[in-house]
């Protein structure tokens, strides 16, 4: 949903059990109320099955090649689900029931009546059984909400109302992108995604930015997918070139990366290039769609859905756009999805939502998850926008603070529809959204070391921003330090990223193991080895062993063997060694048996057998002889054999 944004449609829906929603008695918690009303009376229904066992891809942080992450991602995803899966579609094809399954997010979706529902409820591995139907949330959703922009919303199908160009517009200056286009980077090398309603290819300001042209023909193949397969108002469905039903996908994408080499530099990123897929049929949205263009960008294919290829996955995708429970989503609908794409890498930004300025107000998918990287709005003096929702996060009892981050998201100027040299202002987070990813464009364009490094990004991009924003207000936690609920860390700022923050790489070594933390926050090694800390600024690296490991000291840039403090004057580079405990034997001759059990303890060994003999040369209860013999070294835990003293003969 895009809240106002345009009185542009996004419908959204998914896989979630609605939180107290109210169920006829028998009737598995399982099952959405709006299924189980779908379904009544003898009814049949599109309904979403979304698994509960889901793919483990933790390992994908560790990998370096990152062509090899996304085929690690692609191929274990793939492979979790045709296994978790195939139970469930066996039942449905004994049923001759029509289905079709997704990979990204573990989901089955089917069309059937309350006797299926029920019996695919019963079974264990099934999560959840939301609704499948399409849902439209012009007619559905909350009451408009109400701002400067709707005449220049309303005014968006006639480009001769559209603001005059103004060379660079405000919002790409407020995110200080001039200066990094300055310096040679524009984004290029960097792919951005377009998940909306659609994007019209061929307009001067996104042509050229347009994946799938090469300068005299286009190859839409592993550029674009149409998530809409049927209807589809002016594009139709099945189309196999990019088509915008309605203008946002447009404008959105313009202000990514759009720019006509003219008057028109309406784009933070006009050296990067542009992928799309339509998720939405005129404004219509299913869970189907929504999950079709998530896999489309994990794993791009050819027109015809085949040969998918992860190594032309994009680098971050713009997520304008908003899934509220009024349409079918709960607070972890999309939750796994969002985090499987970052897995593979993509940064997933989200707009904040247009709910604001009321508390708790970010509260839907996939903008209140602490992998999406959430974006609210201001104005060209840099004041938080009145329609900017707010945190903290409450639907999913986290209390997180949301925004992340601010963008330009008020009279935002940009390409739309209506012809290839349309342009028009529109207002609200969705506008904001597309200069963060912009930014991390240009960003990753400037810092190749940072590109997929999703978690340094997010530090970075954090670290650097202006807080400086006005608007705050004393509620929601108050905006008097950063982050907070208003405007998060502050406005999005291209050249403070660029230039005023450095990344610490945490990497391992040894057979043994253990993790690494940071001091201020953000290495968490691990899951995450890799982080931005503000430049001049302190940063103190704590090692701990696991159980049956031992920390053997810092490589790199660190040669301490207890904590490592780094000072940022520049990136670094650190190496921790981890070893696997062994036992060295310790010399406990002549040790009362009391002391040589600690002794032997301590040094990772354990005791064995025990004799008493008499000695003429070592006092009574004492250890005349070991073995092991001191010095040696054994694996943890072996047992060192003992021979203690009854005294001499004779005497006992």
């Amino acid at each position: 949903m895009i809240g106002l944004a345009a009185t542009l449609a996004v419908a959204v829906a998914g896989f979630g059990v609605l939180s107290g929603e109210t169920r006829a008695n028998g009737n598995s918690p399982k099952i959405s109320g709006q299924v189980l009303r779908a379904t009544a009376s003898g009814q049949e229904a599109s309904f979403v099955v979304f698994l509960r066992d889901q793919a483990d891809l933790s390992a994908a942080y560790r990998i370096k090649d990152q062509d090899a992450r996304g085929r690690y991602v692609y191929r274990k995803l793939r492979e979790h689900a045709a296994r978790t899966q195939a139970p469930l579609r066996a039942q449905l094809r004994s049923r001759g029931v029509r289905y079709r399954s997704f990979w990204a997010a573990n989901v089955v979706i089917a069309e059937g009546g309350r006797s299926l529902v029920d019996d695919l409820a019963a079974r264990s591995d099934v999560k959840a059984i939301e609704s499948g139907e399409a849902s439209d949330w012009i007619r559905d959703a909350r009451p408009a909400i109400t701002f400067d922009a709707v005449a220049a919303l309303e005014a968006a199908a006639s480009p001769s109302k559209g603001a005059a160009p103004d060379a660079v517009e405000w919002g790409v200056n407020a995110v200080h992108a001039p200066a990094l286009w300055s310096a040679g980077y524009t984004g290029q090398g960097i792919v951005v995604a377009s998940a909306d309603t659609g994007v019209k290819w061929t307009h001067s300001a996104l042509k050229s930015q347009y994946r799938g042209w090469n300068g005299t023909a286009a190859d839409h193949n592993y550029n674009w997918h149409d998530a809409v397969h049927s209807r589809g108002g002016v594009c139709g469905s099945n189309n196999p070139q990019p088509c915008d039903d309605d203008s946002h996908g447009t404008h959105t994408t313009g202000t990514a990366v759009g720019g006509d080499g003219g008057a028109n530099q309406i784009g933070v990123a006009p050296g990067a290039k542009w992928i799309g897929c339509r998720n939405m049929n005129q404004g219509v949205g299913s869970p189907a769609t929504y999950t079709e263009c998530f896999q489309f960008f994990i794993a791009p294919t050819d027109l015809s859905g085949q040969n998918a290829d992860p190594t032309r996955r994009p680098h971050v995708i713009n997520n304008s756009w908003t899934c509220p429970p009024n349409e079918g989503c709960a607070a972890n609908t999309l939750q796994a999805i969002v985090q499987n794409t970052e897995a593979a890498g993509i940064f997933v930004e989200a707009s904040a939502g247009n709910s604001g300025p009321s508390c708790n107000t970010v509260s839907d998918p996939p903008a209140l998850y602490s992998s999406a990287f959430t974006t609210g709005a201001v104005d060209i003096n840099n004041s938080l926008a009145g329609f900017s929702s707010r945190g903290p996060v409450t639907t999913d009892g986290s209390n997180r603070v949301k925004p992340d981050i601010v963008a330009p998201g008020v009279n935002v100027r940009s390409a739309v529809r209506t012809s290839d040299i349309a342009y028009a202002s529109f207002s609200g987070t969705s506008m904001a959204g597309p200069h963060v990813v912009g930014v991390v464009a240009l960003l990753w364009s400037a810092r190749p070391d940072l590109v997929r490094n999703i978690s340094a990004t997010k530090q970075l991009l954090a670290a650097s921003a202006n807080g400086d924003v006005g608007g705050g207000g004393t509620d929601c936690g108050g905006s008097s330090v950063v982050p907070n609920n208003h405007f998060g860390s502050g406005l999005v700022d291209a050249l403070a990223a660029y230039n005023g923050a450095q990344a610490v790489t945490v990497g391992k070594s040894g057979s043994g193991r253990g993790t690494v933390t940071s001091s201020p926050a953000g290495i968490r090694c691990g899951s995450s080895c890799s982080a931005g800390f503000v430049a001049g600024s302190s940063v103190t690296l704590t090692a701990k062993p696991a159980a049956g490991s031992t920390f053997s000291g810092w490589g790199g840039d660190c040669s301490a063997t207890g904590k490592c403090t780094l000072t940022m004057n520049g990136s670094h580079s650190v190496t921790a060694t981890f070893a696997p405990v062994s036992c060295a034997v310790p010399q406990v001759e002549r040790k009362v048996l009391a002391q040589a059990r600690r002794a032997i303890v301590r040094a990772h060994c354990s005791v064995g057998r025990v004799t008493k003999a008499f000695s003429r040369t070592v006092k009574k209860g004492r250890v005349v002889s070991q073995r092991p013999a001191a010095g040696a070294h054994r694996a943890a835990g072996a047992k060192l054999t003992l021979v203690v003293s009854k005294g001499k003969a004779g005497r006992g």
